[in-house]
């Protein structure tokens, strides 16, 4: 019988408990300890699980050797700082997205668990969701054809942030499902917004992603807005995918509609666009909550030394598709560059 994976779960607020409740469900894993500043915070998760050993010391996690992993669930602006503990202690460790930041801080974090051969994975549960992995599967087959564009919104009133425009706090689920669909980082980033509640923190932003191949993604990211909204449209050139999240059981529709040019024409009166309606379709899609596939990737990619689906560079990649959009929302709008080599490992000597 395989040794259990020794587990930390540090920070217990909003989305910490979560990852603990899924952590604690799988049969190759233990959770020995919780770590939050907040003394009641940890006297309830105690409650729930007496098993656990809890503190408001981080130190005392790296320290101890028994510990085969962290889970970082602060809030951002101390996830560089435990996961390099984390990494430095010799410890797997998962971080919740953001990953950091700064690219800087991200890459640093992507070296040092090259270095020392561990797996370092960010929280992108949105690639781990059934209705995602459906997605992938049909691009993946040419079913749609070469994708043309993608346009997501999500959208709803709260919640505010006041360390993190809208733009960092909801955009990464949808730039990770992007970046998992395309199969490549964008070479540019525009980002438009407007803060109306807290000076200095956008709670509305229009984001577009450009890709080397001509490929093009917009994301309408907004506290702001009478309704909650979690939708995605995949435009590809022989059908056409909506993926509606808010949607209980049918997430995905896909529809055989397309517009199709004439290959030659002698005169303008022979172009004519050809648009084509077809059937639209509804896959079936059994539901698994993806926080639990999330957390048994990550158990496995540290049994097998295998790069996780989320991994650090992949959580790097975002940060610098975040911080262009910032630079872009200071500057009107205007186009921001991306560094495609930002991340690149070091081959072993």
């Amino acid at each position: 019988m395989q040794k259990k994976i020794s587990i930390a779960v540090v920070g217990c607020g909003y989305w910490g408990p979560n990852l603990l409740r899924n952590f604690h469900s799988l049969p190759d894993c233990e959770v020995k300890w919780v770590c939050d500043r907040d003394p009641k915070r940890l006297a309830h998760m105690k409650n729930l699980y007496p098993s656990v050993v809890t503190t408001n010391e981080f130190d005392r996690i790296v320290e101890d050797k028994d510990v085969d992993a962290v889970v970082v669930a602060t809030p951002v602006h101390l996830h560089y700082e435990l996961a390099k503990k984390g990494l430095e202690a010799g410890k797997h460790t998962f971080v919740e997205k953001p990953m950091t930041q700064t690219s800087e801080q991200g890459n640093e974090l992507v070296q040092l668990a090259a270095a020392k051969k561990l797996t370092l994975m960010v929280g992108h549960t949105f690639i781990y969701s059934a209705p995602v992995l459906r997605i992938q599967e049909i691009v993946k087959s040419g079913d749609i054809g070469e994708i043309q564009y993608i346009s997501s919104r999500r959208l709803n009133l709260g919640l505010f942030q006041k360390d993190i425009n809208v733009a960092w706090d909801l955009a990464p689920h949808d730039i990770s499902i992007i970046l998992s669909l395309l199969g490549k980082p964008p070479v540019s980033v525009n980002c438009q917004g407007k803060a109306h509640i807290n000076k200095d923190i956008e709670d509305v932003t229009n984001m577009s992603l450009n890709f080397d191949n001509g490929g093009f993604a917009t994301i309408h990211s907004s506290w702001l807005d009478p309704n909650k909204v979690r939708e995605m449209v995949i435009v590809g050139s022989k059908r056409m995918i909506v993926y509606d999240d808010n949607q209980p059981l049918e997430k995905i529709k896909i529809y055989d509609k397309r517009v199709e040019t004439p290959p030659h024409y002698d005169t303008f009166a022979e172009f004519t666009y050809s648009y084509h309606y077809g059937d639209a379709h509804i896959p079936y899609i059994k539901q698994t909550e993806p926080l639990k596939v999330e957390t048994q990737h990550f158990l496995d990619c540290i049994r097998t030394g295998k790069t996780p689906e989320s991994s650090g560079r992949d959580g790097l990649r975002v940060i610098q598709i975040l911080e262009a959009s910032s630079r872009s929302l200071k500057n009107g709008g205007a186009k921001v560059e991306i560094d495609q080599t930002l991340g690149a490992v070091p081959a072993p000597a």
